[in-house]
């Protein structure tokens, strides 16, 4: 059996780590594994290859917000990546996250249909059902067909045009008479709204959950060095991770809002990721700034007490299976997938945009991770590993594989 993955990255981010640990999964079982990517730096591994250069990908992300017409577009990055289709013929081909301006969507799943191509769809955010949102948050114009967005930059990135009922249309098509195809939801959430969606609602669903490295990286580690480098003595220490703290996604008001109502608590937080330097923060905040080092990451949510989440939206947020991985709790707003990723026992999901609602949780939550108990923690590594993901992964491979086209 041999699969052809697509993804707008490899090796890199949370579904380019995806995509990495299904692959290697696939050839250490013996199976034949393809990765096709269009973003980020060009690797040199076998049957892994980059279809676009950085210079189209800007051309055709500015001429998106042109035309206000995403995910079209990228003549020269589809046309190689039908050509290594055509070429390598694999048994399956596996639709990952596929934004990111490198390929034209409806051409590509055109396609696949066209040639009766087996597909696997993994849904890690919202614009495959909804033709151009990333998130809907709470418009539901997606299940008429949309058209006067009340969120037009949001989900198009559009100067001038409001094309969004177009570019449903256009989505919509591109699925229709799509007989192969298995949908994966990558939360219960995810799988509730694509449900709804006239343009996904008729597919066999499945829902696969993400995993992670949790037998070398994601576990509780040593942290002292951590301390010491941060001068932290006997204060509680609350752990925020961000992949860009200037995303409004992200809920960084909220954030800096909660640090504020904490402090004098003797708490001290400590938060990660790109963009936080620069930002205005309350004294208790410590700004690390970003970590690429999976490691190092793993030593700071094994020595935070609380981990705290603030995004207005998830599908299913990777820096929750992490920290609970770690053996840290986590509390957080209750928008899209936030609450699968909390084991019973191991935090709580709160509600929506309430930092009053936060605070409280933190507070509650804040001594809590010595008392967790060790089963809870097992099973949630357990859950969370890469090994249960390619696993589950590889029997919806297997049953497409085995059905007669």
């Amino acid at each position: 059996m041999k699969i052809l993955h697509v993804n707008v990255v490899y090796a890199v981010g949370s579904t380019g780590k995806i995509v990495y640990d299904i692959h290697k999964s696939l050839i250490d079982k013996g199976y034949e594994s393809i990765v096709l990517y269009g973003r980020e730096k060009k690797v040199k591994e076998p049957n892994v290859y980059k279809t676009s250069t950085q210079m189209a990908v800007v051309y055709n992300a500015l001429k998106s917000r042109v035309t206000g017409i995403p995910y079209a577009g990228s003549f020269f990055s589809t046309n190689r990546i039908i050509g290594i289709i055509k070429w390598e013929k694999p048994d399956i081909v596996h639709l990952h996250c596929i934004n990111g301006h490198f390929v034209n969507i409806k051409r590509l799943m055109c396609f696949l249909k066209e040639n009766n191509i087996k597909t696997v769809l993994t849904l890690h955010a919202e614009f495959m059902h909804t033709g151009s949102c990333p998130h809907a948050f709470d418009c539901e114009r997606y299940m008429t067909g949309c058209g006067k967005c009340p969120y037009l930059w949001d989900a198009t990135k559009s100067y001038f045009f409001d094309f969004t009922a177009y570019a449903w249309r256009r989505m919509k098509s591109a699925f229709e008479g799509f007989n192969n195809l298995i949908i994966v939801a990558s939360s219960e959430w995810i799988l509730s709204r694509a449900q709804k969606s006239p343009i996904t609602k008729d597919f066999e669903f499945c829902v696969i959950k993400n995993g992670i490295d949790t037998e070398n990286i994601f576990k509780p580690v040593p942290f002292e060095h951590l301390k010491e480098k941060h001068k932290l003595k006997d204060e509680k220490i609350l752990l925020h991770v961000t992949a860009n703290f200037d995303d409004p996604v992200k809920g960084s008001k909220y954030f800096v809002e909660l640090a504020r109502k904490l402090d004098g608590d003797n708490i001290k937080i400590l938060l990660v990721g790109r963009n936080v330097q620069d930002a205005h923060l309350p004294d208790n905040v410590i700004a690390v700034g970003g970590i690429y080092d999976q490691k190092e990451l793993a030593a700071y949510y094994s020595m935070a007490d609380l981990f705290v989440i603030t995004s207005v939206r998830e599908t299913y947020p990777t820096v929750c299976i992490e920290a609970v991985s770690c053996g840290t709790p986590v509390v957080g707003f209750d928008t899209g997938g936030v609450k699968e990723t909390i084991p019973e026992g191991m935090g709580m999901a709160v509600e929506a945009y309430s930092v009053d609602k936060l605070h409280e949780a933190v507070l509650e939550y804040i001594d809590k991770k010595d008392s967790i108990p060790k089963e809870v923690k097992e099973e949630a590594r357990y859950r969370n590993s890469k090994e249960r993901m390619a696993r589950d992964y590889l029997k919806v491979y297997t049953e497409l594989y085995n059905r007669k086209i």
